[in-house]
């Protein structure tokens, strides 16, 4: 399970795009198309040959990218039978149906803005509305009318990109004119909000964002409309929905049906709003449509989403320390927590349905960094990162390029004593953020520091333009928390933080009340902060909304006020990384630039959660461990099912696959409906939940997984060993119609 630039202004970023009144529902998508089995005998495919040689360069390119001439020519070698040029385009179809979940990926699939995305991505909406008579996260959900919907939260907001535009020289021109670090910084955020603040102005419902690309050679405004009331329509039962849980997890075949459907609204004036049962819903420019026609081995796929991080462009140095030093650390911190969510699992109630969710989550990131650790232990990973600096090495020592030369190697320093720090700095950020509880405080802290001053001198984050989401946030808290299982992952975060030298923990006595670090002093600390009344959300919104930090002193909360007396220590930490970063924007972009400049052929920058489009291959494994066909079908279920958690799929679908009740969404070749397919994509974390396209970008099918010789491609790309994993659009249609019969749902989808 996959659990944020160049060229010019794609479109206006500034420009006036509210979205559109409301109106009545609009009518339902043309006609279907003849299934499968209608289809008249396929001609000769003249781009078979070149997809079955294509050998995937890896790349989670920028939209603006895929105008380049080399991408377009590739697109159509491998049988494109679109304008490939609209890819670049946000507000063209198909990348205008696509939204950000904040941390996974979803698209419009209806007119009245229905969004697909993962059962997993689903989680949280599932845990927020269940209780212990009504466990939605293992029997699923269904709406079979809009007025059963359920809202997702108050803090789950779904984006959709409007546009991009190049602000490299706004951020960048003159920076190295600011000797002072200090006043460098305070420069360079300045920039960041004076764009922001001026593509918002005057536009509800607008966010904006600054991101940078290749270590800062590159800057990009992103602009989106933000939809702020989401509603749980569809999740099926957990044991279709994580068929296989932690046995399958970044394996292959599966048999996970990996989907689910929300559904955005807005108010009756057509503008973005907080849930009412008065909204009416989103009606969006563009949707995708179903696929029809049979996908095959070796057609055309793309994915188009929002990628987490990657880090492909990290040096030879730190790629080396990651491998020696992160990663074997990181994987036994995850496997700490996720004994103690395993062991939070066994008290019941909400408190077990909680810690699952949580386990599930923690689950998937300790496969990952173990998958990862291994991937660049094994082969020429670290060769092939070693051969790349070399030849940036020679490229910088080429006439003309000393500057750059300079600057990397002053970066290389800082990036050193970085990696010194960076347990300590985990560890401390991990305990003092290791309560929810705490981290409110932190917040409320924050929030009344900031205040006093103009909105415009304000720290990121804490502006009036921030204000809804920490409201959203406050509001989320509750259906959300668990104290039992917060105080017992605060307990385990001041645990590891004893590790330390006394010297590198001062903050620790000032949590803990003492010198003292042992279990007695822990719990007693516990005891104390865990009288905190800062559970009460009306009180909570009163701080945020207006508390100042003498209010706060005054209410001698235990939360807030350790929130206080870490509050000096925070500001000159703060200040120290301020400095550090002053210095890095000076010097990263001749790294970045360097990299970008020397490649052969275009270079995709690393994922960082924007929007980002890749292509390749429905392909199987060449690796013998991994035999099989690059499809897997619905009658393998039942040999694979053995009734327990997690092969316990629900008897009715169990029943339809013994009746060989297909409907009309049978695979013509292997005559039942095909469960997920894998293809050479190049993907990752954020990615969940992406649709997957044809070479008519049409829906085929949603990126869910990889394989687990997939995770070191986030740091080597690796051809021959990455697949990702997708469920077929076929068995999401067929789950739906004739497992869970949500009619009205169908018809919508015009099934």
């Amino acid at each position: 399970m996959r659990l944020v630039l160049a060229g010019g202004l794609v479109v206006a970023a500034c420009s006036s795009s509210a979205p559109k009144p409301a109106s009545p529902p609009s009518p339902a998508p043309a006609a279907p198309e003849p299934t499968p089995a209608a289809h008249a005998p396929a001609k000769p495919d003249p781009n078979l040959a070149a997809r079955t040689k294509f050998e995937n360069p890896g790349g989670m390119w920028l939209p603006q990218q895929l105008a380049l001439p080399s991408q377009v020519e590739t697109l159509k070698s491998l049988g494109a039978e679109f304008d490939i040029k609209s890819l670049s385009d946000p507000l063209a179809d198909p990348m205008g149906a696509v939204v950000s979940l904040g941390f996974c990926t979803g698209s419009f699939v209806s007119p009245d803005g229905l969004i697909i995305t993962n059962h997993h991505c689903a989680q949280g909406a599932l845990d927020v509305n269940s209780t212990k008579d009504a466990n939605y996260v293992e029997n699923g959900f269904l709406a079979r009318t809009r007025a059963e919907e359920k809202t997702a939260g108050p803090a789950q907001h779904i984006y959709v990109a409007q546009g991009f535009r190049d602000v490299t020289h706004d951020v960048l021109d003159n920076l190295s004119k600011i000797a002072d670090s200090t006043k460098r910084y305070a420069e360079i955020e300045s920039r960041y909000k004076a764009l922001v603040a001026a593509c918002e102005k005057d536009r509800p419902g607008i966010k904006c964002e600054v991101t940078k690309t290749y270590h800062g050679a590159e800057y990009t405004l992103t602009e989106y409309l933000e939809l702020r009331d989401i509603r749980l329509v569809w999740a099926p039962h957990r044991a279709i929905g994580n068929y296989g849980g932690e046995i399958d997890n970044w394996a292959w075949p599966r048999h996970t049906g990996d989907f689910s459907l929300m559904r955005a609204y807005i108010g009756k004036d057509g503008k973005p709003a907080d849930f009412s049962p008065d909204n009416v819903p989103y009606h969006p420019k563009h949707f995708l449509k179903i696929a029809r026609a049979p996908l095959s081995e070796h057609d055309l796929v793309m994915v188009a989403g929002y990628p987490g991080r990657t880090s492909r462009l990290d040096t030879y140095a730190e790629t080396k320390w990651d491998i020696e030093t992160w990663y074997p650390w990181t994987i036994e911190r995850l496997k700490a927590s996720y004994e103690l969510a395993s062991e939070l699992m066994k008290l019941g109630g909400n408190t077990a349905i909680k810690a699952g969710v949580a386990k599930q989550g923690i689950q998937n990131g300790l496969e990952n960094y173990e998958g990862t650790l291994d991937g660049l232990k094994k082969g020429d990973a670290l060769a092939k990162k070693k051969a790349a600096a070399d030849k940036l090495t020679a490229y910088l020592a080429m006439p003309g390029h000393e500057a750059a030369r300079a600057a990397v190697a002053k970066l290389e320093k800082i990036q050193e004593h970085h990696r010194q720090v960076a347990i300590a700095d985990s560890l401390r950020s991990r305990a003092e953020g290791g309560s929810d509880l705490l981290k409110v405080a932190h917040t409320l802290v924050r929030i009344a520091e900031e205040r006093p001053k103009p909105d415009a001198k304000r720290e990121l984050g804490y502006q009036d333009r921030d204000m809804p989401d920490h409201v959203a946030a406050q509001k989320q808290f509750a259906p959300d928390y668990d104290q039992t299982i917060d105080r017992a992952f605060f307990r385990l975060a001041l645990k590891r933080a004893t590790v330390l030298p006394a010297a590198q923990r001062p903050w620790l006595a000032t949590i803990l009340g003492t010198k003292a670090t042992d279990d007695k002093a822990i719990d007693a600390a516990l005891d104390r902060l865990y009288k905190s009344k800062l559970t009460d959300e009306e009180l909570r919104l009163k701080l945020l909304k207006s508390a100042t930090t003498a209010d706060l002193r005054k209410l001698h909360d235990p939360f807030i006020d350790l929130a206080l007396a870490l509050a000096p220590e925070r500001r000159k930490k703060e200040a120290a990384d301020k400095r550090e970063a002053a210095e890095t924007a000076l010097l990263a972009p001749a790294l970045g630039a360097a990299m970008r400049d020397s490649a052969e052929g275009a270079l995709a920058p690393d994922a960082n959660g924007t929007l980002r489009i890749t292509y390749g291959t429905v392909r199987r494994f060449e690796d013998p461990k991994y035999p099989g066909a690059a499809f897997t079908a619905a009658p393998e279920i039942l040999k694979k099912d053995t009734g327990k958690d997690p092969f316990d799929s629900p008897p009715a679908l169990l029943d339809a696959i013994k009746k060989k009740q297909w409907g009309k969404w049978a695979d013509p070749t292997l005559g039942s409906v095909p469960v997920c397919f894998i293809s050479d994509l190049d993907t990752t974390g954020g990615n969940s939940g992406s649709p997957t396209l044809n070479a008519r970008g049409e829906l085929v099918g949603l990126l869910f997984d990889g394989n687990i010789e997939s995770v070191s491609s986030d740091v080597v790309w690796n051809a021959a060993l990455t697949r990702s994993i997708h469920v077929d659009i076929r068995y999401f249609a067929w789950v739906l119609t004739q497992i869970d019969h949500a009619d009205a749902l169908a018809k919508e989808l015009n099934l």
